[in-house]
Formats: structure tokens, sequence, C-alpha cells
């Protein structure tokens, strides 16, 4: 039905119901795999103790810091191939792909050496306690050095969802989740007898703790993606830049004497990139400086409150995920409408997406209020732990329907390439609201006090985010698309 979209042919409620669907339910997949990765390192390093589950949660919001960044600064390139593929011109396509990875390789690198410089002074610039900060450096800088390969796997997941195929996306991010288990178990862990079905066996570990997380987590990156950027490359039809489907082009083509330059982003491609990009990094960098001043307002709470709060985030991530899987087929439906030219039926995709987030996240809200104390356990072996982090959790879920509002109707508006006011709603809206409200109440309510004013600013976000949605003004924003050269 994809096609239905380049052809200019109509497509019915119905039809475009079940487009929707097909596109969400692989992204919804990926989602789900990636934060049950966060679930299985989280559960893992919780056995280790409350210093070690400490020492993760004071680093996590600024790794969530750099991630964002790397992958933000890649949405302008898979934005762009969306409206090429759905603009039917496949060469203009395989173009930007392949100045995509030229711009991650250098982009990652750039970010692992900032993360590398800060890795050591971080957590004691985040106020952690003399006890944890060494574990939280080394587990900081093992992921921020494997940044450039990270990008390159934001890429390729990006432009495969792009091009609508979410299917495979999803199943390489359901490998990465089984992989880092397994890379968990024998990075984490020492050396230990198991028994299974009343089998008894002697489990070989490295005994490596927080190390290991962090190490077990980057080898089922590295692994994720050279398996995408391979299917990108080399299997995609609309993108292979190698191979079969590459017109004939190899690699030994793009990579001789000059062939490198071809690499390199040209001045159209960076700036429609950049416009995209550059307000989505900045908005991300401001937000996820906000996460870490909500992480020095809830040290002082001690180590209990960082660990809970460093959980509960981690739980209640299972809850927005569908929102943001969906948000992804958004941005593919949206984006290739209106690449297609066909901005009504980008509108209709845009209410349909919103309206369906909105409804499957009111769903996992209830839940998660009802599994909040049984979340909180498996996380966490401590009981002043899973209270504090049950009782954040059943705060937060009254904010999931207007949060899916705010997360879908940004991928609508991402998928036409307007990013510079949405960008500017998100950050405001956490630094005028969330931040104030949180250090107002910590010091009578504790970490209650701060999700309370988490679940306020939430739902301000998701009405500022429908009012710009109706508003239909994001349809004027959108890139102008030339060809890539």
């Amino acid at each position: 039905m994809l096609k239905l979209i380049q052809s200019g042919a109509p497509l019915s409620f119905r039809q475009r119901l079940s487009l929707t669907a097909q596109l969400s339910w692989p992204a919804i997949m990926a989602q789900l795999s990636s934060i049950l990765m966060q679930y299985i390192d989280a559960a893992m390093v919780g056995r280790l103790g409350a210093d070690d589950s400490a020492a993760v949660g004071l680093v996590s919001t600024s790794l969530w810091l750099f991630w964002g960044l790397c992958s933000s600064a890649m949405v302008g390139f898979s934005v762009q191939v969306a409206h090429r593929i759905g603009a039917s011109d496949y060469a203009s396509a395989r173009s930007v792909l392949r100045q995509g990875l030229g711009s991650a390789v250098l982009f990652g690198l750039v970010m692992a050496v900032i993360g590398c410089a800060i890795a050591f002074p971080l957590p004691h610039w985040l106020g952690g306690e003399v006890k944890v900060c060494t574990s939280a450096s080394v587990y900081f800088m093992v992921f921020v050095a494997s940044l450039p390969l990270l990008t390159l796997n934001y890429l390729g997941g990006g432009v495969l969802r792009a091009s609508g195929n979410m299917k495979v996306a999803g199943a390489v991010n359901v490998l990465m989740c089984l992989l880092d288990v397994i890379f968990n178990t024998f990075f984490i862990f020492p050396v230990r007898d198991v028994s299974v079905l009343g089998i008894g066996f002697t489990l070989p570990g490295a005994g490596l703790g927080v190390l290991g997380a962090a190490l077990g987590t980057v080898c089922a990156e590295i692994v994720s993606a050279a398996l995408m950027l391979w299917y990108a490359c080399v299997r995609q039809p609309d993108l292979a830049i190698f191979g079969k489907h590459a017109a004939g082009r190899d690699i030994c083509a793009f990579l001789g004497r000059w062939g490198w330059r071809n690499f390199l982003p040209t001045g159209q491609v960076l700036r429609n990139a950049l416009k995209v990009s550059a307000p989505m990094t900045l908005e991300h960098g401001v937000i996820c400086g906000a996460q870490i001043v909500v992480t020095v307002i809830v040290a002082p709470l001690g180590v209990m409150a960082i660990a809970a709060n460093a959980f509960a985030v981690t739980a209640e991530a299972l809850c927005y995920m569908p929102g943001y899987g969906i948000g992804d087929a958004a941005t593919t439906l949206v984006g290739q409408s209106y690449g297609a030219r066909r901005k009504d039926l980008a509108r209709q995709f845009g209410y349909l997406t919103v309206g369906l987030g909105v409804v499957v996240m009111t769903v996992m809200g209830v839940i998660l209020w009802l599994a909040a104390p049984a979340v909180m356990e498996m996380l966490s072996p401590v009981a002043d732990i899973q209270w504090l982090g049950a009782s954040a959790l059943r705060i937060e879920a009254w904010a999931e329907p207007m949060f899916a509002a705010s997360i879908v109707a940004y991928g609508v508006m991402v998928g036409v390439g307007d990013t510079i006011v949405p960008a500017i709603m998100n950050f405001s809206s956490i630094w005028l609201v969330r931040l104030p409200i949180a250090a107002l109440l910590a010091p009578s309510m504790g970490l209650d006090g701060v999700w309370l004013a988490m679940c306020i600013e939430l739902c301000f976000r998701g009405f500022i985010f429908l009012w710009r949605l109706f508003s239909g003004v994001w349809l004027k924003r959108g890139l102008k698309t030339v060809p890539a050269g």
C-alpha cells in the first residue's frame, strides 16, 4: 500500500488504518526490544546492590543525552530519504544514504571524543557519592567510546523505517535484545554453578559487574549496527548502494581513489539535514540537560531515591514505547505522503496516528498503574527502592494519554521536516513547567514531588502539541525537496 501513496491513488480510511497498523506493529516491537534491553541491564545490575544501581542511575541521563544527540543528528537524512522515496526518486534516496553514512562516522567520532573527555569528572559534577563515582565513570566511558558505531546503527534503522521496511529494523532490534541478555550474562557475573531442570553445570563469567553491563550492551549494539547497515546498503532495493540492487555499482567504485567523495554531504542535503536535525539535536540536548538537573534535584534525597528514580524511568519506558513506535510509523507515512505532494493524505495520517497513539498509551497507563509494584520488584530486590519507584510510577501513569499526543504529533511534524517550533515547544515545556515545579515540590514531597511535576508537564505538553496539529501550520513548514545530486 505504500506504492499507492507514491502513485497518487486514493486510500480509504480502512486502508490508511491497515497501513498504519502494519508499520506501527514492527516499530513498536523494535521499541519494545530497546526498552527490554534497558530492563535487562537494570535488573541484572540491580542484583549487584544499591551502590552499583546508583552508579548506573547517576549517569543514565547523561548517556541519553549523547545517544539522543547522535540519533537526532541522523533524522535529517532519514526524513529526506522518506521524501525521495515518496516521490519515487530512488537515485536521490541512495545519494542521501551515502552522504548520511559519512556524516554519521564524523559526528559519532566528535561525540565520542567529547564524552571520553568528561567521563571521569562527570559523576562528581552530578553530585554522586564518592563510593559510586568510579563505577559510574567506567560505565559512561564504555558507552561513549562506541558512539561512532551506534550512530551508524541509528542511521541504518532510520533509513529502513523511512523506506517503509519496519520488519527488518524491528527484527534486528529484537536480536539485539537477545544478544544483550547473552553478553550481559557472561560479562556481569562471575563463574557460578547453576541448575536447569535438575541438571547442574558451571556457567562461565567474567565477573565485571557494572563494566560488564556496559560491555554486554555495546557488543549487542555492534552486531545490530553491522546487520542494519548491511541490509540497508546491500539488500533494500530502494536504497542499496552496493550489490545487485545498486544498479551495477559495487563497493570498489565507491571506495576507489575519489569514490570516498560520494560519502561527503552536498550543500543542499546538508542544509536540509541541519534544518531537520539541528532543532531536534538542540532540543534533545536541552531536555537531557533538564533531566540531568532533575538528577541533581534527586541526588540530595539519597542513594535509594537515585536508584528508585533510575529504575522508575526505565520501567515507565515500557508504557510509552508504543507511542514512539506509532510515532516512527507516522514519520514514514506522513513523510512519504508529503514527498508525493499529497498534503491532504499527510494530514489524514497525522490525525489517525495521533488518535491511535492516545488510545494505545491510555491502555498502557492503566496497566502501568496496576503493575507498578510488581515491575519494581522485578527490577530491584531492595524494599525501599521498590516502594519509592512504585509510588512514582503510579503518579506518572495519569499522564500517559497526553504524553502519547505529544510523542506521535511530534513524529507527524518530523515527517514533513517541521522541527524548529516543535523542538521549542518540547524544551520550553520541560524547563518552564517541569523543573520549577520539581524544585518546589522535592524538598517537601521527596521523589513523589519530582514525578508529580513530570505528570503535570507532560499533560501540558500534550495539549500544546494537539493545538499545533489541528492548526495545520506544520504542513506549511516542511522541507523544499530537490534532487540530492
